[in-house]
């Protein structure tokens, strides 16, 4: 494309932001000036966005003057650019460019001092192929849910789903078996909604060694007692479903002084409870929302960014818990003393004495947490219970607290 506008060549990269902008933005004499997009105020949490993107409200949302002709422009413009590049290299389709590192320039002299001395060279490395072969994705990739696990399980959960008889399955699991629970809980979904099942109507005795967000997204009349070990993401997403998990009767360690689950456990999670009879890995419930979680001992950065629900850690933490907390409340069984001094990020949370319900809602978990696990943990600690309860340390973030104080005000004085 050649295109002249007032005597000055435009590239087609300019020719896309005078189609976007308006001559004005050339220094041209005609032609609207047309803001589209983000300015950069950094008030997108404040409702005031000044070009109408980042705001609900209506009398902001007039000042975004785009329209979708714009940006069909402004993409034939780039798609024109993009041939005229292409056909300076010899190319008629992007397929044909795919693989061709011999293409690529390297700055060789960088004056940056964290890029200067970079080598590129493993990066860019093309090894020698045969001719025939394609450098380009060719087939179509398998899902290969056609032999997901949880075909099995819907089989099986059929009295529960079609009639909401109570259902146990007993099942052997690998590591191989992904997302388990997803689709069980996808069918409970569409026939029961939000509402799933009445609690425990389907439950699933696994054994073995569990794979990647073992019952993520799991809905709510799902149980999964695991007797085994579990791999990362372990209850990612989970919506309702109990999962329980613990080591087999004949471990040779102790539960409590080795990692159960892997990392990023319960991440997402917004509703239904958990008991990890053992230690988890690190990021334990992130972004969690709602989940009543026990477990014996967690990695680095416990409760990150977590917004509601419970956690219950009976053991040790690593360093930086509750960084960006801001909902739901933790307690940390500190024997060490040092929780809160070397091992808490306490930016955005508060350190309050226990309460007759927290204390009360702490026993019921440590007696649930007995039943399903038969933790040794939990035994010591109830049979020592008043001793035992004075080193909790309750975690709850300041603008949750003062939240939960607001509505308890209200409801007091009926306003």
């Amino acid at each position: 494309i050649r295109v002249e506008c007032d005597g000055k060549l435009l590239t087609g990269r300019d020719v896309a932001v005078a189609a976007l902008l308006g001559a004005e933005e050339f220094g041209f004499s005609t032609g609207p000036l047309i803001t589209l997009g983000c300015i950069m105020m950094r008030v997108c949490h404040m409702n005031t966005c000044p070009v109408g993107v980042a705001t609900q409200d209506p009398e902001l949302r007039k000042k975004f003057c785009g329209r979708p002709e714009y940006v069909i422009n402004f993409f034939r413009f780039v798609a024109e650019e993009l041939r005229q590049i292409m056909a300076e290299l010899g190319f008629r389709t992007i397929d044909e460019m795919v693989g061709h590192r011999e293409l690529l320039d390297v700055r060789e002299a960088v004056e940056n001092w964290k890029a200067k001395g970079l080598d590129f060279s493993k990066i860019l490395y093309q090894p020698a192929t045969d001719p025939s072969t394609p450098l380009r994705c060719t087939e179509k990739q398998s899902d290969d849910l056609a032999d997901s696990f949880d075909h099995e399980l819907i089989r099986q959960a059929k009295p529960a789903l079609e009639r909401g008889e109570r259902v146990v399955i007993h099942a052997q699991i690998r590591n191989i078996h992904r997302t388990v629970g997803a689709m069980l809980s996808h069918e409970i979904s569409k026939r029961y909604g939000e509402r799933g099942l009445p609690d425990d109507r389907i439950t699933v005795h696994a054994t073995g060694s569990a794979g990647q967000s073992f019952g993520g997204f799991s809905a709510k009349g799902i149980t999964f007692r695991v007797t085994g070990d579990a791999n990362d993401y372990f209850g990612k997403g989970l919506s309702g479903a109990k999962l329980i998990i613990r080591p087999p009767e004949d471990a040779t360690f102790i539960a409590e002084e080795n990692i159960l689950i892997g990392n990023v456990a319960f991440y997402g999670a917004t509703r239904g409870e958990a008991y990890i009879r053992g230690l988890a890995g690190e990021r334990f419930c992130v972004r969690n929302s709602g989940v009543h979680a026990v477990v014996e001992g967690i990695g680095d950065h416990g409760c990150e960014y977590m917004t509601g629900g419970s956690v219950i850690v009976l053991g040790p933490t690593g360093r930086n818990f509750a960084a960006g907390m801001s909902g739901g409340v933790a307690y940390v069984y500190d024997e060490a003393g040092d929780f809160i001094e070397n091992r808490c990020n306490s930016e955005m949370v508060d350190f309050d004495p226990l309460t007759k319900d927290d204390v009360a809602f702490l026993c019921e978990r440590l007696e649930k947490h007995l039943e399903y696990t038969e933790s040794a943990v939990a035994r010591r600690l109830l049979h020592n219970w008043q001793n035992a309860v004075k080193k909790f340390v309750k975690v709850i973030p300041v603008d949750y607290k003062r939240a939960l104080q607001r509505i308890a005000d209200e409801k007091r004085t009926g306003e």
